[in-house]
């Protein structure tokens, strides 16, 4: 499984690269919006421009999701050949975040215009990112429609399922890959029972059809749903800076460098010298 850090900050970049485990970013204009705003108070002068195409350096060889901004499929199309002629030749590995469906129930907007633009962007050549899955049926059209991915919101569906039941929980809680059950009924969400679940099925579809379309397991909120997200085949995981960063972490490891370190044989160490 690739692992893509989730973020723009451009220090976590880095630092997720120089680990030598990052195969790749996601992004959107958001969280890009405050990096900037970050570095501009304490003194830097750039703008969004700059600061995009600097993550696209340190990102070089690997993709980067930029995201549209526009709803409609017309303005979504613009947008995508605008990010992807500006900034693609920069490094040559930008991808561009169209929403399966920017709907949002409104009348004027297709439901489909996310396939759309995702449709024609894919026949022009440029690699698309299609967010915002909930259901396999979503992940299935836009494999049809030729993105190169798809991105199943996993902690988004346990947030959903836990509000629903009326459970209290924090943001990095852990929810059942197998679900939960709830005075005696197993919550579900149209036959969905956990983001994990919602990654594995959105995988079995995409690979009982053999299309070429990678799943990246999206809104991942700690070590044990990115184990989970590799053992339902998940092709990418991307992940916040912490997470990545806490995959490492056990005690019983902690405590055996602990003892090694005791351990140290003097001989052994002035024999490396």
């Amino acid at each position: 499984m690739k692992v893509f850090i989730d973020s723009a900050d451009l220090d976590e970049i880095r630092q997720a690269f120089a680990w030598g485990v990052c195969d790749g970013v996601t992004t959107n204009p958001s969280l890009v919006k405050k990096a900037v705003d970050r570095r501009k108070a304490a003194g830097e002068k750039l703008n969004m421009k700059e600061y995009i195409t600097q993550i696209l350096k340190v990102a070089e060889g690997t993709p980067v999701s930029l995201e549209v901004t526009e709803l409609s499929a017309e303005g979504m199309i613009a947008q995508g050949k605008k990010l992807f002629a500006m900034f693609n030749p920069v490094a040559e590995n930008v991808n561009i975040k169209i929403p399966v469906n920017p709907a949002m129930k409104n009348e004027d907007i297709s439901h489909f215009d996310g396939i759309i633009a995702t449709s024609t962007l894919a026949d022009e050549g440029i690699p698309v990112n299609c967010t915002l899955i909930f259901t396999p049926e979503q992940a299935l059209l836009a494999a049809k429609a030729g993105a190169a991915y798809v991105s199943p919101f996993a902690g988004r569906i346990d947030d959903l399922l836990r509000k629903r039941a009326g459970i209290q929980f924090g943001k990095s809680d852990y929810f059942p890959a197998d679900g939960l059950v709830q005075k005696d009924a197993l919550l579900e969400d149209n036959g969905i029972i956990s983001g994990i679940d919602l990654v594995r099925q959105c995988v079995d579809v995409l690979e009982m059809y053999e299309f070429d379309t990678e799943v990246i397991a999206a809104s991942l909120r700690n070590p044990r749903q990115a184990r989970e997200a590799a053992l339902v085949g998940a092709h990418i995981a991307t992940l916040p800076f912490s997470v990545i960063r806490d995959m490492l972490k056990h005690e019983k490891t902690f405590e055996g460098i602990d003892l090694f370190t005791k351990d140290i044989v003097p001989e052994y160490v002035e024999m490396l010298k």
